[in-house]
């Protein structure tokens, strides 16, 4: 213990004792302590909320900005290729009507090559002298003694493009149409260009839970043995 200097106090000598440092009450500094913890604590809080809080904004301004794209691009759309308003038909419907915009430019390419070619040149027999033969990258068939047509087949997915080159035959679009439909393969859209005795099919399906053509050579095979069948029918 500490004794400090003798003190009168009303005449009489008394001994201040005061407790060494050691023994001195902690309350004061645990109490100091507590009150850090809880700053700390608070501040960790408040951060978690700002954070929380900036993360539905952005996740908000982002489904804002999404739902804009949407309705432009439902605008830009035909109705009749989105017959509900939820995002799924919205963009799938705006695929179908790209496919169909690509298969119509497609086809008044070869319509303009045709006029071109009809005007600089004599009539030409044959699928290579056409000038449709401009129109295929990577022909799965070429028309031959065992080929009934020109035959080019792409996918993406579940779609596909089936470009066809052949002499016209009776009802053969029709045929050809309802062989693909009983083969699942729906058809989303068709266009057709002709030049004398020639045709140009250009078809875009969708390949349904079901078929047995999964692939571009596959597709092409059976697209090629219902020409063949047809042109038996027809002789």
């Amino acid at each position: 213990m500490t004794i400090s200097p003798l003190n009168v106090i009303a005449g009489t000598a008394a001994l201040i004792i005061f407790p060494p440092s050691s023994e001195r009450p902690a309350s004061t500094t645990t109490n100091n302590r507590r009150k850090r913890r809880r700053t700390r604590s608070s501040k960790n809080k408040e951060e978690l909320e700002n954070q929380r809080m900036t993360h539905i904004t952005v996740e908000r301004n982002r489904r804002n900005q999404m739902n804009e794209y949407l309705s432009v691009l439902k605008s830009l759309t035909p109705s009749s290729y989105v017959q509900r308003g939820d995002q799924a038909s919205i963009i799938g419907g705006a695929i179908d009507f790209v496919k169909e915009l690509e298969q119509q430019l497609h086809s008044m390419e070869a319509h303009k090559r045709t006029t071109t070619q009809q005007h600089q040149q004599p009539e030409q027999n044959g699928c290579h002298s056409s000038p449709f033969a401009d129109f295929f990258t990577f022909p799965q068939f070429t028309a031959t003694v065992e080929s009934m047509a020109e035959i080019e087949v792409t996918m993406a997915e579940t779609h596909a493009n089936v470009k066809i080159l052949s002499k016209k035959r009776p009802r053969q679009l029709l045929k050809l149409v309802a062989r693909l439909q009983d083969l699942r393969l729906t058809i989303l859209h068709l266009n057709v260009t002709t030049m004398n005795e020639m045709g140009l099919y250009s078809i875009s399906v969708r390949v349904e839970e079901g078929c047995h053509f999964n692939t571009v050579d596959e597709i092409a095979a059976a697209v090629n043995q219902m020409l063949g069948r047809i042109q038996e029918a027809v002789f």
